[in-house]
């Protein structure tokens, strides 16, 4: 029995280290998008407004925006919906919709009902553009500056939290360097 009585302590110490440092780690929880700082995935896309108009990043750069996946067929989605009309209430950022894998005609009718908070829409109906992205799950949405340099990524829905916190601050920095 004594000889199983170190192993075993040794054991039981090294659990409560890792569990008071995964307790205590700032990044618990948060996966890392491979696309911070770097550019944009390039994408040219049908608009939701109008399928003979194309969205793309080429027009979108030169100034900041902010992308967000999303589907009508998504129940955080429509949690998340009111933080993004504030968002465009706010005007600080333009709002550009990804929409995933959805049925054009049930995205239009969502946004109708719900309000639109999209300065665009783009359509991606296979999902590869969303893939490019590296998107897990909607709702994810990217800060991307007028460099096309993908600044912050939020994975799941975008809260008034993730809005003070995480992306208000790096508007701010892009304000005080232009005055």
């Amino acid at each position: 029995m004594n000889r199983f009585a170190l192993p075993i302590a040794l054991f039981a110490l090294l659990v409560v280290v890792l569990a008071i440092g995964i307790k205590h780690s700032p990044d618990k929880g948060v996966i890392a998008s491979p696309l911070i700082d770097k550019p944009a995935p390039q994408f040219s896309l049908p608009s939701l407004a109008d399928a003979t108009r194309t969205v793309s990043t080429t027009t979108l750069r030169g100034r900041w925006y902010l992308l967000n996946v999303w589907g009508s067929w998504c129940g955080t989605c429509r949690e998340e919906h009111r933080m993004l009309l504030e968002v465009r209430r706010s005007g600080l950022v333009p709002l550009v919709g990804l929409d995933w894998k959805d049925d054009d005609a049930q995205a239009r009718s969502w946004l109708a009902q719900l309000g639109d908070p999209y300065e665009v829409v783009a359509v991606d109906h296979d999902g590869r553009t969303a893939i490019d992205w590296g998107v897990y799950a909607a709702p994810e949405s990217f800060l991307v500056n007028p460099q096309g340099i993908v600044v912050y990524k939020c994975m799941g829905e975008l809260t008034p939290e993730v809005w003070e916190k995480e992306i208000l601050p790096r508007l701010q920095k892009r304000q005080a360097a232009t005055s």
